[in-house]
């Protein structure tokens, strides 16, 4: 039940009595029942109640719902069905939105457990997509997982499943074929009891296959791969929630061609984990990993340790992040320029309101001194 006595929560999108201990440490002004959001879409917000599903308007003011959000349900003004808050996610996967001059986040999805990385054996493997990719999933506070699907193409699996685990620092990887159902019960074997699952790939990657393989039924529909070059078509068109039978939940993204990494700190501190240990073994402190003496860095380059693809693409995503946060900090230095340019305009009125204030009064203590005499001015003896 809810925290009022309302109807439970959409069991069937993973509300489980830790995601009611949640709802019941958020409470909101006029939260009567809880719910989820299964898709955001351009105008409406579909949610998953105790009861079923309702397509509702996005809420009026604080925070704006993402794809698997947990919410609380109640009436707005007019006594209409509304959402009334979001509560605090759990995790959120987040990526740089895809023109490049912008500083702000997307937001993929929220409170989901694993985040499952699409990887097909039947395309090359693009090592920095896997890579950057890997470290936003570690930064959303999820657990990774890779995913390689298409197993049945025997003459590949081996070579890219070996590839893949190098690769992976550490992250386990799961082998699938959804056309013969190989590595389905690991895959669920991975997620909590009614825990949520996002997965990210390319399209054509297999994703909709393999959740219609999972929930047992044609959800997702399935497009075509080009013979050419391997590429498919985006079947997923927006972020869903698709609910498994054994209590589940997945959520499926539209093919993802850039994965911009917003901010990931603690991400690229889990996936590059071994190159901060060598820098940690540097002679100096303030070692730029270039020439300098007692280098690790260039050490373990040398020495074959250190994978030259490896650095350059820890190289490539700090860059990333550095220019995100100089277009993040301009524009913090405008919006404060902007604020102080106001306050001293508001002040400036202000003076100048008191002085004319001042003004006025001074002719007015003048004005009654000359009515109150009998002569007018006085003049000095």
């Amino acid at each position: 039940m809810s925290a009022d006595g309302g109807p439970e929560g959409p069991v069937h999108y993973g509300y489980t009595a830790g995601v009611a201990e949640r709802f019941a440490a958020n409470p909101v002004p006029g939260g009567r029942y809880p719910g989820r959001v299964i898709r955001v879409d351009r105008n409406l917000v579909l949610v998953a109640d105790g009861g079923g599903t309702t397509h509702l308007p996005y809420p009026r003011g604080g925070e704006l719902p993402a794809t698997g959000d947990w919410v609380w349900l109640g009436s707005n003004a007019a006594g209409e069905p509304a959402i009334v808050g979001v509560v605090p996610r759990h995790s959120e996967l987040s990526r740089k939105r895809a023109f490049e001059a912008s500083s702000e986040a997307q937001v993929l999805g929220a409170n989901m457990d694993v985040v499952g990385i699409v990887v097909p054996v039947d395309r090359p493997l693009t090592h920095n997509r896997l890579e950057r990719t890997l470290v936003a999933a570690w930064d959303s506070g999820a657990t990774p997982l890779v995913i390689i699907t298409k197993a049945d193409i025997a003459d590949l699996a081996d070579d890219v499943v070996g590839t893949v685990v190098r690769q992976s620092a550490g992250v386990d990887v799961v082998t699938t074929s959804a056309e013969n159902g190989d590595g389905l019960d690991e895959l669920l074997g991975h997620l909590p009891p009614g825990g949520t699952l996002v997965l990210l790939g390319p399209s054509g990657a297999g994703k909709s296959t393999l959740i219609n393989a999972l929930a047992g039924a044609a959800t997702q529909e399935i497009g075509a791969v080009r013979a050419g070059d391997g590429k498919g078509r985006h079947t997923t068109t927006s972020r869903a929630l698709v609910p498994l039978p054994g209590g589940a939940v997945l959520m499926d993204t539209p093919g993802v061609r850039g994965f911009g990494i917003f901010d990931a700190e603690d991400g690229m501190e889990e996936m590059f984990g071994d190159l901060e240990e060598l820098f940690e073994q540097c002679r100096f402190s303030d070692c730029a990993h270039g020439r300098e003496p007692g280098c690790a860095i260039q050490a373990a380059l040398a020495d074959g340790v250190l994978a030259e693809r490896r650095w350059a693409s820890y190289l490539k995503l700090q860059r990333e992040l550095a220019a995100l946060a100089r277009r993040h900090d301009a524009a913090a230095r405008r919006a404060y320029q902007r604020e102080w340019h106001q306050k001293i305009a508001v002040a400036g009125k202000s003076q100048r309101s008191a002085e004319r204030d001042s003004q006025e009064n001074a002719r007015d203590r003048g004005g009654k001194g000359s009515q109150g005499g009998k002569g007018g001015r006085r003049r000095p003896r």
